[in-house]
């Protein structure tokens, strides 16, 4: 039987401090890291998943043309201009939420990955003349910077691609 004296003790626990913990603390902030990853794709996740519901209704109203590069509003009733309306609002409020929980001005590699989808949406919208016509009253009272950024958005497509007479 071996039995530990005061010196082989003190040795021991100076390993465990000298080894151990910096290890333990190495696994434990991996581990979080790991954690705030997995917690990341969820939410794209689940943004996208809101995303994929709302292409679902612009088909559920697929008299409006919403899927088409653009729309001849004036030959729309006003029912279904309001309609038309309702659906940008939600659109825009999908948007706001994801640049709220997604955009960082500096990201992470693997975030700048996953928020490039969301602005390629943003884009796609914005290359719409209806879209970037009523962007000022469907941006009134959302957040501030989100407002900004996808007006900047809207004016490189609109540069990019100008409405067509």
């Amino acid at each position: 039987m071996v039995v530990f004296d005061l010196e082989q003790w003190e040795l021991a626990s100076y390993v465990v401090t000298v080894v151990g913990l910096p290890f333990a603390i190495v696994v434990f902030m991996m581990e979080q890291r790991r954690e705030r990853q997995n917690e990341e794709e969820e939410l794209f996740q689940r943004l996208s998943d809101d995303y994929a519901e709302f292409l679902k209704l612009t088909l559920n109203h697929a008299d409006l043309q919403l899927t088409h590069a653009e729309t001849d509003e004036a030959r729309l009733t006003a029912e279904q201009l309001e309609r038309k309306e309702v659906l940008f609002e939600i659109l825009t409020a999908l948007f706001e939420r994801a640049y709220i929980l997604v955009y960082e001005p500096v990201m992470p590699r693997q975030s700048q990955r996953l928020w490039a989808s969301w602005e390629d949406y943003m884009r796609a919208w914005c290359r719409r003349h209806d879209f970037r016509r009523r962007l000022p009253s469907l941006l009134q009272g959302e957040d501030a910077e989100f407002a900004a950024y996808l007006t900047r958005l809207a004016t490189e497509e609109n540069r990019l691609h100008p409405p067509q007479e």
